[in-house]
Order: C-alpha cells, then sequence, then structure tokens
C-alpha cells in the first residue's frame, strides 16, 4: 500500500477521522435530499451528466447540477447515486481537483468510459433495479452506450422528465439570464437572418428525403440562424432556444420578453408570411414537436446536439438523422464578409497580446507578476480593443 499522502491540499479518506482540505465541499445533506426523492419514485440509481440540454461545451451556473451534488467544478464528468453509494467519473486531468473538491461520500473513478460505469451499476444495484436518468441531459448516443451496457441484466434504464437534482436543489438553483438578447449588426454578418432561412430551406428541397423540417437544439446554430446573441453561458454569446423550422413556418422557442426592441422587430417584419418567425415559450419545444410529429413529415436533426428526450419524441420512421444538422454545416463555411471580420478581429488579438508580452518584459523582472495579475492584464488590454466582448475563455495562465 502507498504511504499516506504528505499533502494537505487533497482528500484522505483512509485517515481515521477523514481528512478533507478546505476546499472540499460537504455534500452529506443533499446526498440525503436527492436519495429521499429517489426513494419516492422507486429508483435504485441516478445518472447526473455534466452538460446541459443543448449538449453545450460551457455550460450556465444554473445547470451547474454536478457541481452543486458533488463540489467538483470540473468541466467534464458524470456522477451516479444509489442509496448508499455514490461515484464520480471524470478524466486525467482533473483527478487531482476531485481529490481537492469532493467529500468522503465520494468514490473517484479515474475513466470516463460508459462501460466502467454499467460495471460499477451492475455491482451495486439489484437486479430488477431502476436505473433512471433525465433524457433531455443526454445525446442520442450516450443513452445508447447506456442502454447497450445495461442490456439483458435485468435493470431497467428508465428515462425521467422531472430532474430530481433540480427538485433537491429547490429554490437555491440560480435562476435564468434576464439579460438582453440583441441583433448582431449587419456589418459582422454579410448575410441577413431571411437569406440564411431560404438557403436552409433551400437544402431542405435538395435532399433526397425532402425533410418538411429542420430541428435545432446546438444553442450556437439559432444564435447564427438568426443573427442574434445573449449572454446565458460565461464567454458565449448564445442563449437558451429551439429552433423548429419548415417549410413555410418557423417557431422560435426562447424567453420572448428577453428581446431587444429591433430584434423583435427584425423577426416579426415577414409577418404573416414564410419569413415570419412565430416566437414560443422555451420550455413549449417538446409539447410542440410532439404535436407536429403527428402529421405526415420529416424531421431532420443533427444527433450530435439532439437530446435523446428530443429525439425520443419523433417517430423513427419520420425522422432524418445526420450527425450535424444542415444548420450546423452551413454556419461552418464563412462567406467573403465573416472571413474579412475573422482576419480583423484576429488583427486586433494580436495587437493585445504584443502589447500584453511587452508589460511582461517590462514587469516581470521587477518581481510583480503572479499568473492571477498576469491573466487579469491580458483580459484588460483584450477589453480595451474595438468591438470586444470579452474572451471566448477563462485565460490558462502558468509561469515556471
Amino acid at each position: 500500500p502507498l504511504a499516506p499522502s504528505t499533502r494537505n491540499d487533497i482528500r484522505d479518506c483512509s485517515a481515521d477521522p477523514p481528512y478533507l482540505p478546505p476546499t472540499a465541499a460537504n455534500t452529506t445533506a443533499r446526498l440525503a435530499v436527492l436519495r429521499g426523492i429517489m426513494r419516492t419514485h422507486s429508483i435504485h440509481a441516478y445518472i447526473v451528466p455534466s452538460t446541459d440540454a443543448h449538449m453545450s461545451e460551457y455550460i450556465s451556473e444554473r445547470d451547474a447540477r454536478l457541481s452543486w451534488l458533488t463540489g467538483f467544478s470540473g468541466s467534464a464528468g458524470t456522477a451516479v447515486v444509489t442509496q448508499d453509494k455514490a461515484a464520480l467519473w471524470t478524466d486525467s486531468r482533473y483527478w487531482t481537483q476531485a481529490e481537492r473538491e469532493l467529500d468522503c461520500n465520494w468514490e473517484l473513478q479515474r475513466t470516463t468510459s460508459i462501460k466502467s460505469m454499467g460495471m460499477w451499476i451492475l455491482k451495486v444495484v439489484p437486479a430488477e433495479g431502476n436505473v433512471s436518468l433525465d433524457p433531455f441531459l443526454f445525446s442520442i448516443d450516450t443513452w445508447n452506450s447506456y442502454s447497450r451496457a445495461l442490456h439483458g441484466s435485468g435493470r431497467t434504464l428508465l428515462p425521467l422528465e422531472t430532474n430530481l437534482v433540480d427538485q433537491a436543489w429547490g429554490d437555491q438553483r440560480p435562476l435564468p439570464s434576464s439579460s438582453e438578447i440583441y441583433s448582431l449588426p449587419a456589418e459582422f454578418t454579410g448575410s441577413s437572418w431571411q437569406e440564411k432561412v431560404a438557403g436552409i430551406r433551400q437544402r431542405m428541397e435538395q435532399h433526397v428525403r425532402r425533410p418538411t423540417a429542420v430541428l435545432l437544439s446546438g444553442l450556437e446554430e439559432t444564435a447564427w440562424l438568426f443573427n442574434l446573441r445573449g449572454d446565458d453561458i460565461p464567454y458565449n454569446p448564445v442563449f437558451y432556444s429551439y429552433t423548429l423550422l419548415t417549410n413555410t413556418t418557423i417557431s422560435l422557442f426562447m424567453e420572448e420578453s428577453r428581446l431587444s426592441a429591433a430584434a423583435r422587430e427584425s423577426l416579426r417584419a415577414g409577418c404573416p408570411g414564410p419569413l415570419c418567425v412565430e416566437l414560443q415559450e422555451y420550455g413549449q419545444v417538446s409539447a410542440h414537436l410532439r404535436s407536429y410529429a403527428q402529421g405526415n413529415v420529416t424531421v431532420w436533426l443533427g444527433t450530435e446536439y439532439t437530446t435523446y428526450g428530443l429525439y425520443a419524441i419523433i417517430p423513427q420512421e419520420k425522422l432524418l438523422e445526420e450527425n450535424y444538422s444542415p444548420v450546423m454545416m452551413a454556419k461552418a463555411v464563412k462567406n467573403a464578409h465573416e472571413q474579412e471580420m475573422l482576419r480583423a478581429a484576429h488583427v486586433r488579438d494580436a495587437v493585445a497580446v504584443i502589447q500584453y508580452l511587452l508589460w511582461l518584459e517590462k514587469t516581470v523582472p521587477q518581481g510583480q507578476v503572479d499568473e492571477f495579475s498576469g491573466a487579469q492584464h491580458i483580459d484588460a488590454f483584450r477589453w480595451a480593443q474595438e468591438h470586444s466582448r470579452g474572451p471566448s475563455f477563462q485565460s490558462i495562465s502558468a509561469s515556471g
């Protein structure tokens, strides 16, 4: 056995009493509440991912369920909770961080393989037991992987549309963003949203399966299509939304009250008609999709950004599945104007970096810079540049 760690910044659950660093969260009460809710639903194991309902790489505080439940704040991980055990799976970037942030209620599993989670679940959940998750937080592929891992074991994979962590979190859960959703000026886009919609409808007509609708779940898809921006997620200019675009109608699911007056006017300018955007409540997307899917329709979607929850609403024979939606494919190819804007943005950013390097050369020899003040300084140089809306991720700062 390894000698007990001499480090005092990570937990030691084998000590008596267990040693926890000050960075570890106390999760005993949270787990007790969650387990009580699981019992009322007859659930033996509950799976909690680190993503949101749009498969976003970055998430808002409101969606940080894994972090709230476990104390672990890394960007990638999955937790599984049973009545008497709790485990967190994460990759090697985060093992030390997890040992600093988890208390001794949690086993750390140093892998992200769903096969490993499946084997752990089979060990701790009785045959005939229910393994549950929120289908609106798992991609289609991930759902299928869990399904395969439990197949033939007697355990049931049970989608539950009520999120049990949200129930346990209660009124302590952060509120959704209420900041303004605004139009990106034409000088940055190179094409109007009406032109983009026409382009996607053309792709629908040209597709051999002639889909009648495209469903957009990725937040950047809707933002790009309508030239709209928000700040619901730190470092990402997006807002919570879904879009269902048909040959003749456009349904945009979002918090309508947050639209700037100019943005609302731009979306409603074509009403009534095929370029009229019907604004619907964000939470209505499932009900709307269910009713649309009853008709003689074919819904085109990108499986990478669509959750199993939405996917399962549409009958299999009415689905056109590709890895990425036609909007994601169109967005990936920048028009000449967008290319020009990208280059100009990179020049402005290069100026900020050169100013920073010069500042470092002058300041480091004086012994006045640490990693934190250095990161703050480059952010300040970037903010000072024209058109800056902030960095695209938190500055990663290291020295030595």
